[in-house]
């Protein structure tokens, strides 16, 4: 049997939609027009790229009304996933919450951003410690009963969830950050993914630009770049980061590749990663990020490269 992200897409690379956010702020990576946007989404789709990733609190709905517009009159030939469970109150806080009321309004205002009846797949976005998992899925169960989802997911899941959520309805997808940095869904999950067969999506591939070395400690980011104002980005332990990056270029320059050709290679050195989501916001990152995946990285490089990681 083949899980489903293989049937889907033959290419490894999904379309980060978070790239996209622009103007619209929330969890995005800098201004980018909608028309730069829906350029660069149908320029994804002629490269051969099938699978665009995104979420409502990506841009506040930019993100989604921006796929929805770039693939009105072909939606059939993309596979479009979004997320429930991170909404927003009317001053743009955060609110993350998978009450059944909370779920049902976001897929229908996410279906009505992304011009579709349906969604190919629909993941809940985080664990909600207040709300069974159960309750959540029994709104995506019915969802998908009425043609509104065709497949259902998680993101930043625990086996725990898996086992609650799998009670009311299977789930064929998980997806959670996985890098040279973060490397601990290896342990947590991938046995559970090999063992029932279901498809991974990594996230934080290039670790939003660290290990491409475009994010560094000298750069400034606009006002719709999260980096530039987040939190949690000023607290990730950016300067190790920064100076691992710097002490990859050994490696990098040993085996002749870019930093983005070792970040992907690095996921996809293991077979349970279906996909790799990448942003990109030019057709020359684009570009790049998809002559990576199809580079074969030694493993040699990437054990060098996680030795050089750990080390301390």
């Amino acid at each position: 049997m083949t899980s489903l992200l293989k049937e889907i897409s033959p290419i490894k690379l999904a379309f980060g939609g978070a790239s996209i956010s622009g103007e619209g702020r929330g969890y995005g990576f800098g201004d980018i027009s909608e028309d730069q946007s829906i350029a660069l989404l149908k320029y994804a789709f002629d490269r051969g790229i099938k699978i665009y990733d995104t979420a409502p609190i990506y841009g506040f709905r930019a993100s989604e009304q921006r796929i929805g517009r770039a693939f009105r009159h072909n939606r059939d030939q993309v596979f479009i996933v979004s997320k429930c469970g991170v909404s927003w109150h009317d001053n743009l806080r955060v609110n993350m919450s998978n009450h059944p009321q909370i779920v049902t309004r976001m897929l229908e205002t996410t279906l009505k951003d992304l011009s579709s009846s349906y969604v190919d797949l629909y993941l809940i976005h985080w664990p909600d410690k207040n709300v069974d998992v159960r309750f959540t899925m029994e709104v995506l169960s019915k969802a998908k009963r009425e043609g509104k989802i065709n497949h259902i997911g998680l993101c930043n899941t625990t086996l725990e969830e898996i086992k609650k959520a799998s009670e009311v309805e299977k789930i064929e997808v998980l997806q959670s950050e996985l890098n040279l940095f973060n490397r601990k869904v290896i342990h947590e999950l991938f046995q559970e993914i090999k063992q029932n067969e279901r498809s991974f999506m990594s996230f934080g591939t290039l670790d939003k630009g660290i290990l491409t070395g475009r994010a560094h400690a000298g750069r400034k980011y606009d006002e719709s770049d999260l980096r530039g104002h987040a939190p949690w980005w000023k607290k990730s332990n950016l300067e190790f980061k920064f100076q691992k990056y710097e002490k990859l270029k050994t490696v990098r320059d040993e085996y002749q590749l870019s930093g983005i050709d070792l970040a992907i290679g690095h996921n996809l050195m293991y077979d349970e990663v279906d996909q790799v989501i990448v942003g990109a916001r030019s057709q020359q990152q684009l570009d790049e990020a998809i002559s990576s995946t199809q580079k074969l990285v030694p493993v040699a490089a990437i054990l060098k490269a996680i030795s050089i990681i750990d080390d301390e």
